[in-house]
């Protein structure tokens, strides 16, 4: 079920758009924000409030890397492994989240805290190697300024 102010957002959205296929990306992005994830309960909403198809829906979503597919940690770590990051060192920081966090890759701790993706690429190839945490960036990563960052999310 959507918060009052989801579906406001939600019908807010649909408005800017001429055609209600347009405000997918935005209203998923509200919907995963709302439920966690987008599951069943979020692709029905949002075909709901738009009054597209599900599976229209539901396309879309798993279309694109941005949106999670399952329950995930309260945070979200998705770690650049392409070329530059690899090359700087992703594959040993990677190595670090599992040793010290217990993180595998799509894996999530057992605090439910944090989970890990590994990504192919965040656009970040000058200061590699490259993180997201939530919408947070950071670059030129090593273990122990990871572990300062980790540290700063309860």
């Amino acid at each position: 079920m959507l918060s009052e102010i989801a579906i406001k957002e939600l019908s807010e959205i649909r408005g800017k758009y001429p055609e209600a296929r347009a405000a997918l990306l935005p209203a998923l992005y509200i919907a995963q924000r709302e439920f966690g994830y987008l599951g069943a309960d979020a692709y029905e909403a949002v075909s709901d409030i738009l009054g597209v198809p599900k599976a229209i829906a539901r396309g879309v979503g798993t279309f694109y890397a941005m949106y999670k597919h399952k329950p995930a940690g309260r945070h979200v770590i998705q770690l650049c492994t392409n070329v530059s990051c690899m090359i700087l060192g992703a594959e040993k920081l990677a190595d670090f989240l599992k040793k010290k966090y217990g993180l595998e890759p799509g894996g999530t701790t057992p605090d439910k805290k944090f989970s890990l993706v590994i990504m192919e690429c965040i656009g970040a190839c000058g200061t590699a190697p490259a993180m997201l945490v939530n919408e947070d960036f950071y670059e030129k990563l090593t273990e122990k300024y990871i572990e300062e960052i980790l540290d700063s999310y309860k």
